[in-house]
């Protein structure tokens, strides 16, 4: 009998000190789960440390199983794993973080879900997450903001199993600027499964989100997978043009029943108003053009240096 194969996709990124540990214990777990087969592909998205040079000493001991590709620079975390989903060739795909922060010991609660469940995409969901207060007010702001629901609403995460055709669609038809895989795979699929595993403290290193490239990642997400702005832009100029109105028949009531004189100083304190409402929803406007620009520009999501 064939056993079901499963790929693991690691997006890395100045992670060379802890490399060594992650795949020892991911060989580890693969042993233990010998009614699968296993390949780990690890993808450098542009590290500025000894990391592509420690997945070659690690490709060099595990040969059979570990394939590693080598970015020009760096990406992003979606568009490195988007690059390993075009090396796979498993039945499913798990996806995790480089800094053990997912534990490769709770691999296997993501497969019983999927095989009890027979779902077409499992969440590893975190009872207790160990992230930084900003990176998870920006969780939190994803989830109030973005219009993909069961995953949201359950606390998803990056650390999540894949059907393969799911993957399969994804790389032909999501080779983007940007990308944001949980909104691309809930636009085909809502056959989710959320399964509770364990969220560990990073032992290493430093995380590579800083506060500018979150707040770049959320105005990102916000432009390209939700519709809330123009929706805002639409409540603005319902309300101000409600709050026009209303002023509009106190100014006109004043004028004739109480003679009182219209001064400059309303008048511009109304235009003022009313231009910065514009301007405003002319910026929103502009930049939801300027994401089409980029979309018809068709650059490539990413750029390999070396597969090895």
């Amino acid at each position: 009998m064939t056993k079901t194969k499963i790929s693991v996709v690691i997006p890395v990124f100045n992670s060379s000190e802890i490399i060594p540990e992650l795949v020892d214990r991911l060989m580890a777990n693969f042993i233990m789960l010998s009614n699968y087969q296993f390949e780990l592909i690890m993808v450098n998205d542009g590290s500025e440390d000894n990391s592509w040079e420690e997945l070659k000493i690690q490709k060099d001991k595990f040969p059979e199983y570990i394939k590693i590709i080598n970015f020009t620079k760096n990406y992003g975390q979606h568009n490195a794993i988007l690059c390993g989903f075009s090396f796979c060739s498993g039945d499913f795909v798990i996806t995790m973080d480089d800094d053990l922060q997912h534990p490769p010991e709770e691999i296997s609660k993501l497969i019983e879900a999927q095989k009890i469940k027979d779902v077409d995409i499992v969440y590893g969901m975190y009872k207790v997450k160990h992230h930084s207060f900003i990176r998870n007010m920006g969780s939190l702001f994803i989830r109030k903001t973005s219009e993909y629901k069961k995953q949201n609403e359950e606390g998803g995460s990056s650390f999540r199993l894949i059907r393969k055709n799911l993957v399969d669609i994804l790389v032909q038809k999501h080779a983007q600027h940007f990308l944001f895989l949980d909104a691309a795979l809930n636009w085909y699929n809502t056959n989710i499964e959320v399964v509770e595993v364990i969220h560990e403290n990073r032992k290493k290193g430093k995380t590579g989100y800083s506060l500018t490239k979150l707040f770049n990642i959320y105005i990102n997400i916000m432009y390209y997978y939700s519709t809330k702005p123009l929706k805002v832009i639409i409540f603005i100029g319902l309300f101000s043009s409600l709050i026009s109105f209303l002023l509009g028949i106190r100014f006109v009531y004043n004028k004739f029943i109480h003679d009182v004189p219209l001064g400059y100083t309303s008048i511009i304190v109304a235009i003022m108003f009313s231009t910065s409402l514009i301007l405003f929803c002319l910026g929103v406007i502009g930049n939801y053009l300027y994401k089409l620009y980029q979309l018809q520009q068709n650059k490539p999501p990413y750029s390999i240096k070396n597969v090895l």
